[in-house]
């Protein structure tokens, strides 16, 4: 199981380095399911829609590099911390960072449960986000 989910993760970020979308969706099972704790509503179900995603960042993101700086496998499930940085087309910068979690059967990403978000740069300090969690204006 170690090495289907290491393979897994592996062949996912060269595929999405190589901006490769028939590699990339061919690490998710057909029946795949996305949880996205955060934002409930965007949470999905298929390739199909893996494929519509990535078929959108990868045109307004040209330039699209990802890497895994930590991971750690618990059984069937891969946790992976990522990086992906680029240029949009408009000229501004692409920064998102954050946890996926893998359920890995048969060599293919079964489930994730998706962390990644946009890194704000500007979004103040712990105790302004803390105050803006539990005080209501």
């Amino acid at each position: 199981m170690v090495e289907q989910a290491e393979e897994m993760v592996n062949r996912l970020l060269d595929a999405t380095n190589a901006h490769d979308i028939d590699a990339l969706v061919g690490c998710f099972a057909e029946d795949y399911v996305n949880e996205t704790p955060a934002h409930p509503a965007r949470s999905f179900r298929g390739r199909a829609q893996v494929r519509r995603n990535w078929e959108q960042i990868f045109g307004f993101v040209p330039d699209l590099r990802a890497t895994i700086s930590r991971r750690c496998l618990d059984g069937a499930t891969l946790w992976t911390e990522w990086e992906m940085t680029g240029t949009r087309r408009d000229g501004t910068p692409h920064r998102m960072r954050g946890v996926i979690i893998f359920g890995v059967q048969d060599g293919l990403a079964g489930w994730t449960r998706f962390y990644l978000e946009a890194v704000e740069e500007t979004s103040g300090t712990a105790d302004d986000a803390v105050r803006a969690q539990v005080v209501r204006s």
